[in-house]
């Protein structure tokens, strides 16, 4: 370990990330690195994802926690550990705990997905479930460190899960060495710094981008100011990125290491995820298919080959229902239409067949004959449907309208 600068924050050194991979050896699976043809279309230079989705946990995540708890003293192993998460660092610390023979509590919010919580106990750790929102869970956590002399792990804020996290750098450069790009989304800077460690001490002719969530994004501020800044009410669909504050020790790694730092939209995100899924036939959470949302909001700013890291891949299936028609919807392919029409026979019939005709495919219909907006004789009709994409969206749209309906949402 060494000191960066004179601000007295440990750093990270290529000989951790080294030291790291070889701990690591059999532990964490060197995750495969496939290929996209419509994104390098798209991109006008090779794309490739590096599957982390695909990591024992469902996420980078193991790597870190296991570096962290193999290097505790064996005092420190015995009062065991403790964390806090609403899902992948939870079950990374969970399994490593587990591998190493080491007893663990994780501290999980009561909205936590269920079969996050389901997964973190059946790798072998107690959960206890505490608090709304991280930040209380967090608390919770290091409370419990405190009275009972557990050692806290830290997702993102200590040098040896960043090292651990490093190690996902050293294989992309072994798996593609041409690469001249590499892409991935930031949370709390981990994954980033460790990444940009292995590479740019390798390689510092490859660039570096990460990629935040627009209502989350916590990096262009602090990087702005120099020094880590809160974000008040940090909001996005993507929670694995979803930090209010950079931590100390990645943040100089990533001010001094990483090109750039983008953010993305809500529906980016959710145009990547479903393109995951279609195209790539990869089951990837928003904030794993961060890197890809920024390759689709602006496919022409990345000099190939590209490496997209796909971070994780813990989605909880509501979540993911939702998410796909957000994504549909973003994409052109779904459409949510009210209207009103004359109660009488035959009404939904002839609006069905105009709907018909503009080749919409119906997937619901929901009537409201009682709410006291609507006259006697109207009917409110929702319809969600299935559209092929925005211009035709735009065509059902004016069927509608040159048909009579008057849409009203």
């Amino acid at each position: 370990m060494s000191y960066s600068r004179a601000d007295s924050f440990p750093s990270v050194t290529l000989d951790d990330v080294r030291g790291a991979q070889k701990m690591l050896s059999g532990v964490a699976r060197v995750t495969a690195m496939e290929g996209s043809r419509y994104l390098s279309q798209l991109v006008g230079a090779p794309v490739q994802f590096k599957c982390e989705n695909l990591q024992r946990t469902g996420s980078f995540k193991l790597r870190g926690a296991y570096v962290r708890i193999a290097g505790l003293l064996p005092e420190e192993r015995a009062a065991g550990v403790v964390a806090a998460s609403a899902g992948n660092h939870a079950q990374g610390v969970a399994l490593a705990s587990a591998l190493l023979g080491v007893r663990s509590t994780v501290f999980m919010p009561n909205g936590a997905p269920l079969p996050k919580v389901a997964a973190t106990r059946d790798y072998g750790a107690e959960v206890r479930l505490h608090g709304q929102v991280v930040d209380e869970t967090l608390a919770a956590a290091q409370e419990y460190a405190q009275r009972t002399g557990a050692v806290f792990i830290h997702p993102f804020d200590h040098p040896d899960i960043i090292a651990g996290q490093g190690t996902v750098g050293l294989e992309i450069l072994e798996q593609c060495p041409e690469v001249r790009t590499i892409v991935l989304g930031i949370g709390g800077g981990g994954l980033a710094a460790g990444v940009a460690v292995a590479v740019k001490s390798l390689r510092p002719d490859v660039r570096i981008i990460g990629v935040q969530a627009e209502g989350a994004a916590a990096y262009p501020p602090s990087l702005a100011a120099g020094r880590p800044v809160s974000v008040k009410n940090p909001a996005t669909m993507a929670d694995g990125i979803k930090v209010g504050r950079p931590g100390d020790v990645p943040f100089r790694l990533v001010e001094e290491l990483v090109d750039e730092v983008r953010t993305v939209s809500e529906n980016d995100l959710s145009s990547a995820l479903l393109l995951c899924l279609e195209r790539a036939k990869l089951v990837v959470e928003p904030a794993g298919a961060s890197s890809v949302a920024a390759l689709l909001r602006d496919p022409g700013t990345f000099e190939g080959p590209v490496v997209a890291l796909l971070s994780g891949g813990n989605v909880d299936p509501l979540l993911m229902q939702r998410i796909l028609r957000h994504g549909m919807a973003a994409g052109g392919r779904y459409l949510a239409v009210t209207l009103r029409l004359t109660d009488r026979p035959g009404a939904l019939a002839t609006l069905l067949g105009v709907l018909s005709v503009a080749d919409a495919n119906v997937l619901d219909v929901s009537h409201v004959r009682t709410d006291p907006r609507l006259g006697l004789t109207e009917v409110e009709v929702e319809l969600h449907l299935e559209t092929k994409g925005h211009e035709h969206r735009a065509e059902v749209n004016a069927a509608l309208r040159e048909a009579g309906y008057t849409v009203i949402d």
